[in-house]
């Protein structure tokens, strides 16, 4: 069934006048007509079922039939990642999170972090289109970059992790490591040069668990889909 986000519906709505650009796709695009289902959901666990009342190519209007509220997932999985040079593989991470179900995404500014056009507006986009596309209904919070030294000392979560490439270090797999239902879980994602010996030591000193990933090099957006795959593998 069509998918929709509209964040300023309730559980109360009963009627939405969906915006131009969601008409003219649901009419001239998906050509549906007038009694059509679709959903609606405001990416923060609402989920409307609605029906079409007027197929206006410029303002759709539904009916909403139902309403259900999904609970927040019992594990908020939190990736605190640095992000990339690249738009598009920077992009693509947020897609994939998104689809995986990571529930809070922190841009990291580290010292090797390279600079990076941070477009607020686009990239919430993208994490608006995945939720759509894996038809969910918790929009991942997004947040503005932070100092990787300002923002450790107030993170509150069960268990954390630092997942770095330095030979030789104490590091658990994590792969092997038991999660505990129903607790947060972050973990720190370094740049492309990964965090600075000083930045590890900061990270152990605040209780985090340093991890790998695996016996390969990846890059960052890859051991961030890693890392955010092994941590929703038991809610």
């Amino acid at each position: 069934m069509p998918f929709f986000y509209e964040p300023h519906i309730t559980k109360a709505t009963t009627v939405v006048v969906l915006d131009e650009a969601a008409s003219k796709h649901i009419v001239q695009v998906l050509r549906m007509q007038k009694g059509e289902s679709l959903q609606l959901t405001n990416g923060s666990g609402l989920l409307l079922d609605a029906v079409i009342s007027d197929d206006h190519r410029k303002r759709c209007t539904v009916q909403v039939r139902s309403a259900a509220e999904h609970p927040v997932p019992a594990s908020r999985i939190i990736v605190a990642i640095s992000p990339v040079k690249s738009a598009a593989r920077w992009e693509w991470f947020l897609e994939k999170a998104t689809e995986i179900g990571v529930h809070t995404i922190i841009p990291l500014l580290c010292s090797r972090t390279e600079k990076n056009n941070f477009r607020t507006a686009r990239l919430q986009g993208i994490l608006i289109s995945a939720m759509l596309q894996s038809q969910q209904t918790w929009l991942p919070e997004l947040h503005e970059p932070v100092k990787l030294s300002g923002w450790l000392p107030g993170v509150v979560a069960a268990q954390k992790f630092i997942a770095h490439c330095v030979d030789g270090a104490d590091k658990q797999a994590l792969s092997a490591i038991h999660l505990i239902p129903s607790k947060d879980r972050v973990i720190l994602i370094g740049p492309e040069g990964d965090f600075t010996p000083e930045e590890i030591q900061l990270a152990i000193s605040a209780d985090y668990i340093p991890v790998s990933l695996g016996h390969t090099r990846l890059r960052t957006e890859t051991a961030g889909i890693v890392a955010a795959t092994l941590l929703t593998g038991s809610r």
